[in-house]
């Protein structure tokens, strides 16, 4: 007997839910129904068109309907929208939007790939107006490209400082227009801590984008967006990237259950409440198996998965669906950024006890050409070691080291075989140790309470405060720049100098990465100080932690001068940068 299979919506989710059916079933007929006019789109590629890097829209397209067609014998109809779900008779109402006409489908597998909507929160006055727009499609970028091309738009205004977000203004900013990024929390792309979203805040200021946090749009007009501080900032235009809800109408009024995240609730085989519907992508509530809860995951690879696995479920294959962690990676301008697992924010949130710890290696030997800052911090478990997440950013394939550690999080490995976890060396590629084994190395010193440290979140507190701050950089290095308050003993002559250094009260070391100092800790620890402390990050992390927030908010830099190797091309020189207060006015 001939299966039929219907599955509704035709991009990531449904395209390859109807693809792995074919691989599993050569007779079965399968039809996809997707309300837009393009399926076998790649999503994570549309904010790339803003900036014309890819020139023609249409080029996202992976596959067309005609492709799918006649290569998978797939029946695909797009402009179709499934408006009613029958699962007593299991048949879909379906309204053909170009004819007007309307058909009923019957089925014996149901797989809903719906996706999500962006979100237009109603208290935004004009968040409905024809300068708004959102990014769901190509005819969104294609549409959103046109207006500010054919009207000569110079200010674009993006809500929302996520992934979409942050493309959406790099890629704009690429193509010539003035940017302001508004988003309400305290720093952009949540999957990373504070202090790693610093560096990125600090790169988007250095390319003139105007970031705006802790602040949020109440009202849109043609010429100008106002926040809710009262600032007014000049705008033509405005893109929402405020985030996304699950698309569950279709569903729920079938009788499909939703879960707490308000999206479809799938089993582990990804079946709905109701038999025979299975459910895949944005539109879905998945479990996170490190917080053992649900959330919603919007990434293309879990959404392939979850096709796969629903398409195997359909042919009675096993399915082992372990839940996720939140993989993902970013460019921004010449950083890449990446991180998998739990952050700081969801430890405290789901109350699991944890230490971290900030290596800054070179990405490649330092007398290679072009060797640049590697900032990769660890997250992992108290009292056991366990690797519960990580963020790295870099202007090296970041990615590597994030997914070295996501292998290992699904492994349920500690931070011990981080240390002797044998991987490829080549000194135009890596370090002889890799980011990921300083990392192991430092987090079991951390495990052991081998020392101690501070975070550079914690440095203005203490320079305001009067600590005593040592830094054991040379003397040269000193007068290139140091923290307001701290006194140079280099680490070349600390030992000749150890009356210099109290033991009756905390001291603070810190050199330029924090490997220098680190040493010279142990040293004061094996010569019998207890109250000495490592600057994780030391003087190039506090430089890049500090950074944004100075500019912005224009208060007193407690270093003389800011130390960055990861600057814009725009800047000539790789050098240390002088604070200057005006240089937001002048950028601007």
């Amino acid at each position: 007997m001939v299966k039929k299979i219907v599955v509704v919506g035709g991009v990531a989710g449904g395209a390859s839910a109807a693809a792995r059916c074919r691989r599993l079933d050569e007779s079965a007929e399968i039809t996809i129904f997707e309300k837009g006019p393009d399926v076998a789109f790649s999503n994570c590629s549309l904010p790339y068109h803003l900036s014309q890097m890819i020139d023609v829209a249409d080029d996202i397209i992976v596959m067309r309907p005609i492709d799918l067609e006649m290569q998978y014998s797939i029946a695909v109809k797009v402009n179709h929208e499934v408006t009613a779900i029958d699962p007593a008779t299991k048949s879909v109402t379906v309204h053909n939007l170009e004819a007007d006409t309307t058909e009923t489908v019957a089925y014996d597998e149901l797989v809903l790939a719906p996706g999500a909507v962006p979100i237009r929160p109603a208290k935004i006055a004009g968040i409905h107006n024809d300068n708004v727009f959102t990014i769901r499609n190509v005819e969104d970028v294609k549409h959103i490209l046109g207006y500010l091309l054919d009207r000569d738009i110079t200010d674009v205004t993006v809500i929302g400082g996520g992934f979409v977000g942050v493309e959406a203004a790099e890629n704009l900013s690429n193509g010539g227009f003035q940017v302001n990024l508004v988003e309400a929390h305290d720093h952009v792309l949540k999957t990373l801590d504070d202090d790693m979203a610093q560096i990125v805040q600090k790169t988007m200021l250095d390319y003139e984008i105007n970031l705006i946090v802790n602040d949020r749009v109440t009202a849109i007009t043609d010429k100008n967006v106002t926040l809710a501080s009262g600032r007014h900032l000049k705008s033509q235009a405005v893109i929402a990237a405020i985030g996304v809800a699950p698309e569950t109408d279709l569903a729920t009024q079938a009788g499909i259950a939703t879960g707490e995240t308000g999206a479809i609730k799938v089993d582990q085989h990804f079946q709905t409440n109701i038999p025979h519907i299975h459910a895949v992508g944005d539109a879905i509530e998945v479990f996170n198996w490190q917080t053992g809860k649900p959330q919603r995951l919007n990434l293309a690879f879990p959404a392939q998965i979850e096709a796969r696995q629903a398409a195997d479920h359909i042919y009675g294959r096993q399915v082992r669906n372990h839940g996720v962690i939140g993989s993902q990676c970013i460019p921004v301008f010449e950083l890449n950024v990446a991180s998998t697992g739990m952050n700081e924010a969801t430890c405290q949130a789901n109350h699991v006890d944890y230490r971290t710890t900030t290596v800054i290696p070179l990405d490649k030997v330092s007398l290679m050409p072009g060797a640049k800052s590697l900032f990769l911090k660890l997250v992992f478990a108290y009292p056991t070691g366990e690797i519960l997440g990580a963020q790295a950013i870099g202007e090296s394939a970041v990615d590597k080291q994030i997914d070295v550690i996501a292998t290992m999080i699904a492994n349920h490995n500690y931070v011990e075989d981080l240390e002797t976890l044998e991987l490829c060396y080549q000194p135009k590629m890596s370090t002889a140790k890799n980011a990921v084994n300083m990392a192991g190395m430092v987090a079991t010193n951390l495990l052991n309470d081998e020392y101690r440290q501070v975070p550079v979140s914690a440095v203005r507190g203490l320079v305001e405060s009067g600590a005593m701050i040592v830094d054991v950089r040379e003397k040269d290095e000193y007068r290139d720049g140091h923290l307001t308050t701290s006194v140079n003993i280099p680490m070349s002559e600390f030992r000749d100098r150890l009356d210099e250094i109290p033991k009756d009260r905390p001291v603070y070391f810190h050199c330029l990465t924090s490997q220098r100092s680190y040493n010279v800790v142990r040293a004061l620890i094996n010569l019998g100080y207890t109250n000495v402390y490592n600057i994780v990050g030391s003087y190039k992390g506090i430089s890049y932690y500090e950074y944004y927030r100075d500019q912005v908010e224009h208060r007193k830099p407690i270093v003389t001068t800011y130390w960055f190797d990861i600057v814009p091309d725009l800047f000539l020189e790789r050098s240390p940068i002088t604070f200057n207060p005006d240089r937001m006015t002048q950028l601007r």
